[in-house]
């Protein structure tokens, strides 16, 4: 694991203050003036995350940024500014690529979890890049430690999901994406803070829009590590619904590709039978009876059919793993 982060700042107290406030913390830290000093320990060593001021002399943070992005993509990138204009924003993202944007002066919790999982997505795509099938599923393991509650739930959406897809005879491929799907489907949650993954009480309005990006974050990452498009397409759209009220882009009908429709179906039933922070198991049928509620709306009628004509056994002995 590379725990290895830049911190680039002309300001010497910025650079002193955060030193304190990561001195405790498992990172290998450097610091560096401006872009020139700091592109000069890029070509040194690897880092796996990069957090760089905007104003600086020489040239600007989001220009640093690109030039990182250009020569060391796989390095996640971070932008602080103490002027927290649109424009601004909307540059570091499109031209930087950047994975979060800091606002000065910076609270020192969220700077922290912040950082940790930038550290945490560089380490989930060097390991994506070259996976075989133990390590997607080794990978899919350790985003559940995480959370407790979700122990195994990745392996049982994963059976759920393909019993489906034998069910509809697909052939091979689709298969196999399915089987990786399910099992990367939650992935970007390396990038949700444990305590809104294992809060009990009903989320804020922040904190739920925070959860609603992981999707997104998952895919990026899969994205970048070149996975299949097949893979890549449950792990953004498990959480779309049929009517289009889903997220993270709002897709509806067949604009959500059939693997993410089979997967947010065994997705679904597995939340409803298992403990979750927020609420008890539900028993086989009282889950089978509210799949059956959210057909048409929410989940594909066929493949919540499909599902139901399998014997309560099955289920049961899936969950009880």
């Amino acid at each position: 694991m590379n725990n290895r982060i830049l911190i680039v700042d002309d300001e010497p107290g910025v650079l002193r203050s955060l030193a304190r406030l990561l001195q405790d913390e498992p990172f290998e830290l450097r610091t560096a003036p401006g872009a020139r000093e700091a592109e000069a320990l890029l070509r040194r060593q690897e880092f796996a995350l990069v957090l760089s001021d905007n104003l600086m002399p020489g040239m600007k943070g989001t220009e640093f940024l690109q030039e990182v992005k250009d020569r060391f993509p796989d390095t996640v990138r971070m932008l602080m500014t103490g002027c927290a204009d649109l424009q601004t924003a909307v540059e570091a993202i499109n031209r930087s690529g950047i994975f979060r944007f800091i606002v000065k002066p910076w609270g020192d919790g969220f700077l922290v979890d912040t950082i940790k999982e930038g550290v945490e997505r560089f380490n989930l795509k060097r390991r994506l890049h070259s996976a075989d099938e133990a390590t997607l599923l080794s990978i899919a393991k350790t985003v559940e430690l995480k959370d407790p509650y979700t122990r195994g739930h990745s392996e049982r959406v994963a059976r759920y999901a393909l019993s489906i897809a034998e069910e509809l005879a697909l052939d091979t491929p689709l298969l196999r994406e399915i089987r990786q799907g399910s099992w990367l489907h939650d992935c970007g949650k390396i990038g949700i803070p444990e305590h809104i993954l294992q809060k009990k009480d009903r989320l804020s309005p922040e904190e739920y829009a925070i959860m609603q990006n992981h999707p997104r974050w998952g895919a990026e990452v899969a994205r970048e590590a070149q996975l299949s498009r097949g893979c890549i397409d449950i792990i953004l759209c498990h959480h779309e619904r049929l009517d289009g009220s889903g997220y993270p882009e709002g897709r509806a009908g067949d604009e959500i590709p059939l693997a993410a429709r089979i997967v947010a179906v065994a997705d679904v039933y597995d939340a409803l039978a298992t403990r979750r922070p927020y609420a008890p198991p539900m028993s086989d049928g009282e889950a089978c009876r509210m799949l059956e509620s959210m057909k048409g709306a929410h989940l594909d009628p066929e493949l919540v059919d499909t599902f139901l004509l399998f014997p309560a056994e099955m289920r049961a002995n899936e969950v009880m793993q």
